[in-house]
Protein backbone atom coordinates (compact mmCIF):
# COMPACT_ATOMS: atom_id res chain seq x y z
CA UNK A 1 0.00 0.00 0.00
CA UNK A 2 1.48 3.36 -1.03
CA UNK A 3 0.80 6.37 1.19
CA UNK A 4 -0.35 9.37 -0.85
CA UNK A 5 2.15 12.12 -0.18
CA UNK A 6 0.82 15.53 0.77
CA UNK A 7 2.00 18.88 -0.55
CA UNK A 8 3.82 20.03 2.57
CA UNK A 9 3.40 23.73 2.04
CA UNK A 10 3.15 25.89 5.14
CA UNK A 11 -0.61 26.23 4.66
CA UNK A 12 -1.12 22.45 4.34
CA UNK A 13 1.03 21.73 7.39
CA UNK A 14 -0.80 24.21 9.59
CA UNK A 15 -4.19 23.03 8.38
CA UNK A 16 -3.30 19.41 9.22
CA UNK A 17 -2.03 20.49 12.62
CA UNK A 18 -5.38 22.09 13.40
CA UNK A 19 -7.18 18.89 12.38
CA UNK A 20 -4.91 16.87 14.64
CA UNK A 21 -5.21 19.06 17.71
CA UNK A 22 -8.67 20.65 17.23
CA UNK A 23 -7.84 23.23 19.87
CA UNK A 24 -10.63 25.35 21.29
CA UNK A 25 -8.70 28.27 22.77
CA UNK A 26 -7.75 30.41 19.76
CA UNK A 27 -5.17 32.58 21.53
CA UNK A 28 -3.30 29.49 22.68
CA UNK A 29 -3.38 28.04 19.16
CA UNK A 30 -2.25 31.28 17.60
CA UNK A 31 0.72 31.39 19.95
CA UNK A 32 1.96 28.02 18.67
CA UNK A 33 1.46 28.45 14.92
CA UNK A 34 4.84 29.99 14.19
CA UNK A 35 6.69 27.13 15.87
CA UNK A 36 5.22 24.32 13.76
CA UNK A 37 7.44 22.60 11.20
CA UNK A 38 8.07 19.19 9.70
CA UNK A 39 9.43 16.65 12.17
CA UNK A 40 12.08 14.03 11.48
CA UNK A 41 11.28 10.88 9.57
CA UNK A 42 11.15 7.82 11.84
CA UNK A 43 11.42 4.26 10.56
CA UNK A 44 8.86 1.89 12.11
CA UNK A 45 8.41 -1.83 11.67
CA UNK A 46 5.84 -1.18 8.91
CA UNK A 47 7.34 1.84 7.18
CA UNK A 48 8.59 5.39 7.56
CA UNK A 49 6.50 8.19 9.15
CA UNK A 50 6.92 11.92 9.53
CA UNK A 51 5.06 14.23 11.85
CA UNK A 52 5.00 17.81 13.09
CA UNK A 53 7.53 19.50 15.35
CA UNK A 54 5.44 21.73 17.62
CA UNK A 55 7.18 23.87 20.25
CA UNK A 56 9.94 21.35 20.72
CA UNK A 57 7.70 18.24 20.71
CA UNK A 58 7.71 15.76 17.83
CA UNK A 59 4.08 14.76 17.21
CA UNK A 60 3.05 11.76 15.10
CA UNK A 61 -0.67 11.05 14.74
CA UNK A 62 -2.69 8.17 13.37
CA UNK A 63 0.09 5.58 13.17
CA UNK A 64 -1.43 2.12 12.65
CA UNK A 65 -0.45 -0.52 15.19
CA UNK A 66 -2.94 -3.08 13.86
CA UNK A 67 -4.75 -3.97 10.65
CA UNK A 68 -8.29 -2.88 9.88
CA UNK A 69 -10.86 -4.84 11.90
CA UNK A 70 -13.49 -4.97 9.16
CA UNK A 71 -15.01 -8.08 7.61
CA UNK A 72 -13.36 -11.34 8.63
CA UNK A 73 -11.23 -9.43 11.16
CA UNK A 74 -14.30 -8.21 13.07
CA UNK A 75 -14.53 -9.76 16.57
CA UNK A 76 -11.13 -11.39 16.03
CA UNK A 77 -7.85 -10.69 17.86
CA UNK A 78 -5.87 -7.82 16.30
CA UNK A 79 -3.52 -8.51 13.42
CA UNK A 80 -0.37 -6.72 12.35
CA UNK A 81 -0.86 -3.67 10.09
CA UNK A 82 0.04 -3.69 6.42
CA UNK A 83 3.39 -2.20 5.52
CA UNK A 84 3.72 0.83 3.27
CA UNK A 85 6.35 2.26 0.97
CA UNK A 86 7.65 5.80 0.95
CA UNK A 87 7.02 8.11 3.89
CA UNK A 88 3.62 8.21 5.59
CA UNK A 89 2.40 11.62 6.75
CA UNK A 90 1.37 11.23 10.41
CA UNK A 91 -0.30 14.64 10.76
CA UNK A 92 -3.90 13.79 11.65
CA UNK A 93 -5.70 11.71 14.25
CA UNK A 94 -6.83 8.33 12.98
CA UNK A 95 -10.30 6.85 13.29
CA UNK A 96 -11.95 6.25 16.63
CA UNK A 97 -13.79 2.98 17.15
CA UNK A 98 -17.40 3.06 15.90
CA UNK A 99 -19.63 4.10 18.79
CA UNK A 100 -23.04 5.48 19.62
CA UNK A 101 -23.28 8.95 21.07
CA UNK A 102 -23.27 8.69 24.87
CA UNK A 103 -26.50 9.50 26.70
CA UNK A 104 -26.94 13.07 27.96
CA UNK A 105 -25.08 13.71 31.18
CA UNK A 106 -22.85 10.65 30.79
CA UNK A 107 -19.95 12.29 29.01
CA UNK A 108 -17.14 14.47 30.29
CA UNK A 109 -14.93 16.87 28.40
CA UNK A 110 -12.26 14.20 28.03
CA UNK A 111 -14.41 12.19 25.61
CA UNK A 112 -14.65 15.00 23.06
CA UNK A 113 -12.64 13.74 20.13
CA UNK A 114 -12.60 13.95 16.38
CA UNK A 115 -15.80 12.86 14.64
CA UNK A 116 -14.09 10.34 12.32
CA UNK A 117 -15.05 6.78 13.20
CA UNK A 118 -14.37 3.49 11.50
CA UNK A 119 -13.27 -0.09 12.01
CA UNK A 120 -9.76 0.85 10.85
CA UNK A 121 -9.23 2.27 14.34
CA UNK A 122 -6.12 0.54 15.69
CA UNK A 123 -4.05 3.70 15.64
CA UNK A 124 -1.93 5.69 18.06
CA UNK A 125 -0.37 9.12 18.54
CA UNK A 126 3.20 9.63 19.76
CA UNK A 127 4.61 12.75 21.49
CA UNK A 128 8.31 13.03 22.27
CA UNK A 129 10.92 15.75 22.78
CA UNK A 130 13.43 13.77 20.76
CA UNK A 131 13.47 11.10 18.05
CA UNK A 132 16.29 9.04 16.58
CA UNK A 133 18.51 10.33 19.40
CA UNK A 134 19.30 7.07 21.27
CA UNK A 135 17.77 8.53 24.45
CA UNK A 136 15.73 6.30 26.74
CA UNK A 137 12.85 8.39 28.02
CA UNK A 138 10.16 6.79 30.17
CA UNK A 139 7.15 5.84 28.06
CA UNK A 140 3.65 6.74 29.29
CA UNK A 141 0.83 5.04 27.37
CA UNK A 142 -2.55 6.70 27.95
CA UNK A 143 -5.76 4.63 27.78
CA UNK A 144 -8.85 6.79 27.36
CA UNK A 145 -12.03 6.69 29.43
CA UNK A 146 -15.66 6.37 28.42
CA UNK A 147 -16.32 2.99 29.94
CA UNK A 148 -15.90 0.33 27.29
CA UNK A 149 -18.32 2.07 24.91
CA UNK A 150 -17.19 5.65 24.18
CA UNK A 151 -14.16 7.83 23.73
CA UNK A 152 -11.06 8.54 21.70
CA UNK A 153 -7.37 8.80 22.50
CA UNK A 154 -7.25 11.78 20.13
CA UNK A 155 -9.41 13.99 22.36
CA UNK A 156 -8.07 17.44 23.19
CA UNK A 157 -7.84 16.83 26.93
CA UNK A 158 -5.68 13.76 26.29
CA UNK A 159 -3.17 15.48 23.98
CA UNK A 160 0.25 14.36 25.21
CA UNK A 161 2.44 17.21 23.93
CA UNK A 162 2.55 19.26 27.14
CA UNK A 163 3.26 16.24 29.33
CA UNK A 164 6.04 15.13 26.96
CA UNK A 165 7.53 18.64 27.01
CA UNK A 166 7.34 19.27 30.74
CA UNK A 167 8.37 15.78 31.85
CA UNK A 168 10.77 14.80 29.04
CA UNK A 169 8.84 11.57 28.58
CA UNK A 170 7.52 9.84 25.46
CA UNK A 171 3.71 9.81 25.53
CA UNK A 172 1.56 7.41 23.50
CA UNK A 173 -2.24 7.80 23.20
CA UNK A 174 -4.21 4.98 21.60
CA UNK A 175 -7.55 4.11 20.05
CA UNK A 176 -8.94 0.59 20.28
CA UNK A 177 -12.20 -1.27 19.68
CA UNK A 178 -15.15 -0.45 21.91
CA UNK A 179 -18.62 -1.76 22.75
CA UNK A 180 -19.95 -4.33 20.25
CA UNK A 181 -16.71 -4.36 18.30
CA UNK A 182 -14.49 -4.81 21.34
CA UNK A 183 -16.56 -6.84 23.81
CA UNK A 184 -19.30 -8.90 22.17
CA UNK A 185 -18.76 -12.41 23.52
CA UNK A 186 -19.22 -14.98 20.74
CA UNK A 187 -17.23 -17.82 22.30
CA UNK A 188 -20.38 -19.75 23.17
CA UNK A 189 -21.90 -20.03 19.69
CA UNK A 190 -18.80 -19.31 17.61
CA UNK A 191 -16.53 -21.84 19.26
CA UNK A 192 -12.79 -21.71 19.76
CA UNK A 193 -12.22 -19.38 16.80
CA UNK A 194 -14.14 -16.65 18.62
CA UNK A 195 -12.98 -17.52 22.14
CA UNK A 196 -11.36 -14.09 22.61
CA UNK A 197 -14.14 -11.98 21.07
CA UNK A 198 -15.33 -10.64 24.43
CA UNK A 199 -11.90 -9.14 25.09
CA UNK A 200 -10.56 -8.07 21.70
CA UNK A 201 -10.73 -4.41 22.78
CA UNK A 202 -8.20 -5.22 25.50
CA UNK A 203 -6.15 -7.39 23.15
CA UNK A 204 -5.95 -4.31 20.93
CA UNK A 205 -4.25 -2.51 23.82
CA UNK A 206 -1.87 -5.45 24.17
CA UNK A 207 -1.09 -5.06 20.45
CA UNK A 208 -0.37 -1.36 20.95
CA UNK A 209 2.05 -2.28 23.74
CA UNK A 210 3.74 -4.74 21.39
CA UNK A 211 4.09 -1.89 18.87
CA UNK A 212 5.67 0.21 21.63
CA UNK A 213 8.08 -2.61 22.46
CA UNK A 214 9.15 -2.89 18.82
CA UNK A 215 9.20 0.78 17.78
CA UNK A 216 9.30 3.28 20.62
CA UNK A 217 13.11 3.39 20.90
CA UNK A 218 13.24 5.27 17.58
CA UNK A 219 10.79 7.81 19.04
CA UNK A 220 13.15 8.48 21.96
CA UNK A 221 11.42 6.12 24.40
CA UNK A 222 12.59 3.21 26.50
CA UNK A 223 10.69 -0.03 25.72
CA UNK A 224 11.98 -1.40 29.01
CA UNK A 225 10.26 1.34 31.05
CA UNK A 226 6.60 1.63 30.05
CA UNK A 227 3.81 2.97 32.29
CA UNK A 228 0.17 2.43 31.37
CA UNK A 229 -2.25 4.97 32.81
CA UNK A 230 -5.91 5.70 32.33
CA UNK A 231 -8.93 7.30 33.97
CA UNK A 232 -12.49 6.05 34.55
CA UNK A 233 -13.02 3.32 31.94
CA UNK A 234 -9.34 3.73 31.12
CA UNK A 235 -8.54 2.92 34.74
CA UNK A 236 -10.75 -0.16 34.43
CA UNK A 237 -8.78 -1.22 31.36
CA UNK A 238 -5.51 -0.72 33.24
CA UNK A 239 -6.88 -2.79 36.15
CA UNK A 240 -7.86 -5.58 33.77
CA UNK A 241 -4.61 -5.57 31.78
CA UNK A 242 -2.82 -6.25 35.07
CA UNK A 243 -4.56 -9.67 35.11
CA UNK A 244 -3.94 -10.59 31.45
CA UNK A 245 -1.07 -13.01 30.73
CA UNK A 246 -0.70 -11.63 27.18
CA UNK A 247 0.25 -8.22 28.60
CA UNK A 248 2.91 -9.52 31.00
CA UNK A 249 6.28 -7.82 30.47
CA UNK A 250 4.93 -5.24 28.02
CA UNK A 251 4.50 -2.61 30.75
CA UNK A 252 6.30 -2.04 34.02
CA UNK A 253 4.17 0.41 36.03
CA UNK A 254 0.45 1.23 36.16
CA UNK A 255 -1.71 4.21 37.21
CA UNK A 256 -5.44 3.73 37.84
CA UNK A 257 -7.36 7.03 38.05
CA UNK A 258 -10.97 6.71 39.24
CA UNK A 259 -11.36 3.29 37.66
CA UNK A 260 -10.39 0.63 40.21
CA UNK A 261 -11.95 -2.58 38.88
CA UNK A 262 -12.06 -5.72 40.99
CA UNK A 263 -14.33 -7.95 38.90
CA UNK A 264 -15.41 -8.29 35.27
CA UNK A 265 -18.36 -10.09 33.73
CA UNK A 266 -18.83 -13.86 33.60
CA UNK A 267 -19.28 -15.89 30.44
CA UNK A 268 -22.89 -16.59 31.40
CA UNK A 269 -23.64 -12.88 31.79
CA UNK A 270 -21.90 -12.09 28.53
CA UNK A 271 -23.76 -14.86 26.71
CA UNK A 272 -27.11 -13.42 27.80
CA UNK A 273 -26.18 -10.01 26.40
CA UNK A 274 -25.05 -11.63 23.16
CA UNK A 275 -28.32 -13.53 22.75
CA UNK A 276 -30.27 -10.35 23.41
CA UNK A 277 -28.21 -8.49 20.82
CA UNK A 278 -28.53 -11.21 18.17
CA UNK A 279 -32.30 -11.34 18.71
CA UNK A 280 -32.56 -7.60 18.08
CA UNK A 281 -30.86 -8.21 14.73
CA UNK A 282 -33.11 -11.17 13.88
CA UNK A 283 -30.19 -13.59 14.00
CA UNK A 284 -29.79 -16.94 15.72
CA UNK A 285 -26.97 -17.22 18.28
CA UNK A 286 -24.87 -19.34 15.91
CA UNK A 287 -25.03 -16.90 12.96
CA UNK A 288 -21.68 -15.36 13.81
CA UNK A 289 -20.44 -15.13 10.22
CA UNK A 290 -23.54 -13.16 9.22
CA UNK A 291 -22.78 -10.79 12.09
CA UNK A 292 -19.35 -10.09 10.59
CA UNK A 293 -20.97 -8.96 7.35
CA UNK A 294 -23.56 -6.51 8.71
CA UNK A 295 -22.94 -2.78 8.20
CA UNK A 296 -21.69 -0.76 11.16
CA UNK A 297 -24.79 1.50 11.42
CA UNK A 298 -27.06 -1.54 11.79
CA UNK A 299 -24.92 -2.93 14.60
CA UNK A 300 -24.83 0.40 16.42
CA UNK A 301 -28.58 0.85 16.03
CA UNK A 302 -29.23 -2.57 17.57
CA UNK A 303 -26.95 -1.73 20.48
CA UNK A 304 -28.51 1.71 20.95
CA UNK A 305 -28.64 3.65 24.20
CA UNK A 306 -31.25 2.28 26.57
CA UNK A 307 -30.99 -1.25 25.16
CA UNK A 308 -30.30 -2.69 28.60
CA UNK A 309 -27.09 -4.33 27.37
CA UNK A 310 -23.68 -3.50 28.77
CA UNK A 311 -20.72 -4.95 26.97
CA UNK A 312 -17.44 -5.10 28.83
CA UNK A 313 -14.48 -7.47 29.33
CA UNK A 314 -15.29 -11.10 30.09
CA UNK A 315 -13.58 -13.57 32.39
CA UNK A 316 -13.40 -16.09 29.56
CA UNK A 317 -10.75 -18.42 31.01
CA UNK A 318 -8.50 -17.65 28.05
CA UNK A 319 -7.39 -14.07 27.38
CA UNK A 320 -8.75 -13.05 30.81
CA UNK A 321 -8.43 -16.14 33.02
CA UNK A 322 -9.55 -14.51 36.30
CA UNK A 323 -11.13 -11.41 37.79
CA UNK A 324 -8.67 -8.51 37.86
CA UNK A 325 -8.46 -7.93 41.63
CA UNK A 326 -10.85 -10.42 43.23
CA UNK A 327 -10.34 -12.16 45.56
CA UNK A 328 -6.67 -11.11 45.40
CA UNK A 329 -4.39 -8.97 43.29
CA UNK A 330 -3.12 -10.87 40.24
CA UNK A 331 0.21 -12.67 40.53
CA UNK A 332 0.94 -12.17 36.83
CA UNK A 333 1.66 -8.47 37.52
CA UNK A 334 2.86 -8.78 41.13
CA UNK A 335 6.08 -6.89 40.36
CA UNK A 336 4.32 -3.88 38.77
CA UNK A 337 4.12 -0.77 41.04
CA UNK A 338 0.82 1.10 41.01
CA UNK A 339 -0.70 4.51 41.71
CA UNK A 340 -4.40 4.22 42.56
CA UNK A 341 -6.81 7.07 43.26
CA UNK A 342 -10.14 8.84 43.02
CA UNK A 343 -11.73 12.26 43.17
CA UNK A 344 -13.61 13.04 46.36
CA UNK A 345 -16.97 13.89 44.77
CA UNK A 346 -16.75 11.99 41.46
CA UNK A 347 -20.39 12.23 40.42
CA UNK A 348 -20.73 15.99 40.80
CA UNK A 349 -19.48 16.58 37.25
CA UNK A 350 -22.22 14.48 35.64
CA UNK A 351 -25.02 15.63 37.94
CA UNK A 352 -27.75 18.07 36.90
CA UNK A 353 -27.08 21.55 38.35
CA UNK A 354 -30.04 21.34 40.76
CA UNK A 355 -28.33 18.47 42.62
CA UNK A 356 -25.42 20.73 43.50
CA UNK A 357 -27.56 22.69 45.97
CA UNK A 358 -29.53 20.00 47.82
CA UNK A 359 -30.50 20.73 51.39
CA UNK A 360 -30.10 18.25 54.23
CA UNK A 361 -33.64 16.89 54.06
CA UNK A 362 -33.31 16.17 50.33
CA UNK A 363 -29.98 14.39 50.80
CA UNK A 364 -31.33 12.30 53.68
CA UNK A 365 -34.35 11.35 51.58
CA UNK A 366 -32.14 10.26 48.68
CA UNK A 367 -29.94 8.17 50.97
CA UNK A 368 -32.93 6.55 52.66
CA UNK A 369 -34.30 5.64 49.23
CA UNK A 370 -31.03 3.93 48.28
CA UNK A 371 -29.77 2.64 51.64
CA UNK A 372 -33.05 2.21 53.51
CA UNK A 373 -32.45 2.03 57.27
CA UNK A 374 -28.75 2.78 56.82
CA UNK A 375 -29.34 6.12 55.05
CA UNK A 376 -29.51 8.40 58.09
CA UNK A 377 -26.73 6.53 59.88
CA UNK A 378 -24.36 6.98 56.95
CA UNK A 379 -25.25 10.65 56.58
CA UNK A 380 -24.58 11.28 60.27
CA UNK A 381 -21.25 9.45 60.09
CA UNK A 382 -20.00 11.55 57.17
CA UNK A 383 -21.41 14.74 58.71
CA UNK A 384 -19.50 14.13 61.96
CA UNK A 385 -16.17 13.87 60.13
CA UNK A 386 -16.89 16.67 57.64
CA UNK A 387 -18.62 19.38 59.68
CA UNK A 388 -18.05 22.15 57.12
CA UNK A 389 -19.27 20.24 54.06
CA UNK A 390 -22.52 21.24 52.35
CA UNK A 391 -25.28 18.59 52.15
CA UNK A 392 -24.65 18.19 48.39
CA UNK A 393 -20.95 17.74 49.00
CA UNK A 394 -21.71 15.05 51.58
CA UNK A 395 -24.05 13.32 49.14
CA UNK A 396 -21.46 13.13 46.39
CA UNK A 397 -18.73 12.12 48.83
CA UNK A 398 -20.89 9.23 50.06
CA UNK A 399 -21.96 8.17 46.56
CA UNK A 400 -18.33 8.28 45.32
CA UNK A 401 -16.76 6.57 48.31
CA UNK A 402 -13.64 4.76 47.02
CA UNK A 403 -14.27 1.26 48.38
CA UNK A 404 -12.83 -0.36 45.25
CA UNK A 405 -9.72 1.82 45.34
CA UNK A 406 -9.08 0.90 48.98
CA UNK A 407 -9.54 -2.80 48.22
CA UNK A 408 -7.37 -2.66 45.12
CA UNK A 409 -4.54 -0.95 47.01
CA UNK A 410 -4.92 -3.32 49.97
CA UNK A 411 -4.83 -6.42 47.79
CA UNK A 412 -1.90 -5.12 45.76
CA UNK A 413 0.08 -4.32 48.90
CA UNK A 414 -0.70 -7.77 50.32
CA UNK A 415 1.35 -9.42 47.57
CA UNK A 416 4.41 -7.69 49.02
CA UNK A 417 6.27 -7.53 45.70
CA UNK A 418 5.63 -3.97 44.45
CA UNK A 419 4.19 -0.85 46.10
CA UNK A 420 0.81 0.79 45.65
CA UNK A 421 0.42 4.54 46.25
CA UNK A 422 -3.11 5.76 47.07
CA UNK A 423 -4.43 9.29 46.49
CA UNK A 424 -7.63 11.30 46.57
CA UNK A 425 -8.16 14.55 44.64
CA UNK A 426 -9.73 17.14 46.96
CA UNK A 427 -9.13 20.25 44.88
CA UNK A 428 -12.39 22.11 44.18
CA UNK A 429 -12.98 23.50 40.71
CA UNK A 430 -14.37 27.06 40.90
CA UNK A 431 -16.50 26.89 37.74
CA UNK A 432 -20.02 25.62 37.13
CA UNK A 433 -18.93 24.03 33.84
CA UNK A 434 -16.71 21.77 35.91
CA UNK A 435 -19.66 21.20 38.28
CA UNK A 436 -17.68 22.61 41.22
CA UNK A 437 -16.52 20.30 44.02
CA UNK A 438 -13.96 17.58 43.06
CA UNK A 439 -15.56 15.91 40.04
CA UNK A 440 -14.75 12.89 37.94
CA UNK A 441 -11.96 13.67 35.43
CA UNK A 442 -10.62 16.63 37.45
CA UNK A 443 -7.05 15.34 37.79
CA UNK A 444 -6.53 14.80 34.06
CA UNK A 445 -5.88 18.45 33.09
CA UNK A 446 -3.21 18.64 35.80
CA UNK A 447 -1.61 15.24 35.18
CA UNK A 448 -1.45 15.96 31.43
CA UNK A 449 -0.46 19.65 31.85
CA UNK A 450 -3.48 20.63 29.73
CA UNK A 451 -5.21 22.80 32.36
CA UNK A 452 -4.71 26.01 30.37
CA UNK A 453 -6.72 24.56 27.47
CA UNK A 454 -9.73 23.76 29.63
CA UNK A 455 -10.93 26.83 31.54
CA UNK A 456 -14.50 25.53 31.38
CA UNK A 457 -13.32 22.61 33.50
CA UNK A 458 -10.81 24.12 35.94
CA UNK A 459 -11.15 27.89 35.56
CA UNK A 460 -8.14 30.18 35.47
CA UNK A 461 -5.82 31.47 38.13
CA UNK A 462 -2.26 31.40 39.44
CA UNK A 463 -2.79 28.23 41.50
CA UNK A 464 -3.35 26.01 38.46
CA UNK A 465 0.23 25.75 37.21
CA UNK A 466 1.75 24.83 40.60
CA UNK A 467 -0.93 22.14 41.03
CA UNK A 468 -0.19 20.81 37.54
CA UNK A 469 3.53 20.75 38.26
CA UNK A 470 2.98 18.76 41.46
CA UNK A 471 0.56 16.30 39.86
CA UNK A 472 2.31 15.69 36.55
CA UNK A 473 5.61 15.72 38.45
CA UNK A 474 4.41 12.82 40.61
CA UNK A 475 3.12 10.88 37.60
CA UNK A 476 6.42 11.43 35.71
CA UNK A 477 8.57 10.55 38.76
CA UNK A 478 6.58 7.33 39.09
CA UNK A 479 7.04 6.57 35.39
CA UNK A 480 10.79 7.00 35.80
CA UNK A 481 11.35 4.99 38.96
CA UNK A 482 8.15 3.44 40.29
CA UNK A 483 8.09 6.05 43.08
CA UNK A 484 5.98 9.25 42.76
CA UNK A 485 8.03 11.32 45.20
CA UNK A 486 9.66 14.52 43.99
CA UNK A 487 10.87 17.76 45.56
CA UNK A 488 7.56 19.58 45.11
CA UNK A 489 5.39 17.35 47.32
CA UNK A 490 5.49 15.89 50.86
CA UNK A 491 6.85 12.36 51.18
CA UNK A 492 4.32 9.93 49.70
CA UNK A 493 4.48 6.62 51.55
CA UNK A 494 3.27 3.40 49.97
CA UNK A 495 -0.06 1.93 51.09
CA UNK A 496 -0.20 -0.89 53.62
CA UNK A 497 -2.98 -2.47 55.64
CA UNK A 498 -1.89 -0.86 58.91
CA UNK A 499 -1.18 2.79 58.01
CA UNK A 500 -3.32 3.04 54.83
CA UNK A 501 -1.38 6.15 53.74
CA UNK A 502 -3.42 8.33 51.37
CA UNK A 503 -2.19 11.48 49.62
CA UNK A 504 -4.81 14.24 49.66
CA UNK A 505 -4.19 16.29 46.52
CA UNK A 506 -5.13 19.96 46.68
CA UNK A 507 -3.24 23.21 46.23
CA UNK A 508 -1.32 21.93 49.24
CA UNK A 509 -0.72 18.18 49.33
CA UNK A 510 -1.03 16.27 52.58
CA UNK A 511 -0.33 12.62 53.41
CA UNK A 512 -2.90 11.23 55.85
CA UNK A 513 -2.94 7.78 57.42
CA UNK A 514 -6.29 6.01 57.07
CA UNK A 515 -8.38 9.19 56.61
CA UNK A 516 -11.56 7.11 56.17
CA UNK A 517 -11.03 4.78 59.12
CA UNK A 518 -14.65 5.06 60.27
CA UNK A 519 -16.38 5.35 56.90
CA UNK A 520 -14.38 2.63 55.15
CA UNK A 521 -15.73 -0.43 57.05
CA UNK A 522 -19.24 1.02 57.10
CA UNK A 523 -19.32 1.59 53.34
CA UNK A 524 -17.75 -1.77 52.56
CA UNK A 525 -20.92 -3.46 53.85
CA UNK A 526 -23.27 -1.44 51.65
CA UNK A 527 -24.24 -1.65 47.97
CA UNK A 528 -22.41 0.71 45.63
CA UNK A 529 -24.41 3.89 45.08
CA UNK A 530 -24.98 5.64 41.76
CA UNK A 531 -22.80 8.72 41.34
CA UNK A 532 -25.89 10.96 41.54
Amino acid sequence: MRQKHLDLSRRTLLKSSFVGAAATALPAVAATIESKSISSVVDTSCGKVRGVLNNGVHVYRGIPYGASTTGANRFMPPRKPESWTGVRDAFQNGHSSPQNAPPPGAIGWGLRGNALQGEDCLVLNVFSTGVNDNRKRPVMLWIHGGGYAYGSGGSLGYDGANLARSGDVTVVCINHRLDIFGHLYLGGAGGAEFADSGNVGLLDIVASLEWVRDNIARFGGDPGNVTIFGQSGGGGKVSTLLAMPAAKGLFHKAIVESGSTLKQGTKDEAQKSTEMFMAKLGLKPNQVRELQELPVPKLLAAMGNGSGMRLAPVVDGHSLPRDPFDPTAPEVSADVPMIIGTAETEGSYFAPPDLLSLDESAVRARLRERLHDDGDRIYDLFRKNRPRATPSELYFTISAFPTNAHLQAERKAALGKAPAFLYQIRWRTPVEGGRRLSPHCIEIPFAMQNHWQLPEMVGTGPELQPLADKTSGAWVAFARSGNPNHAGIPKWAAYNASDRATMHIDNEWKLVNDPDREERPAMAQLPRLPMF
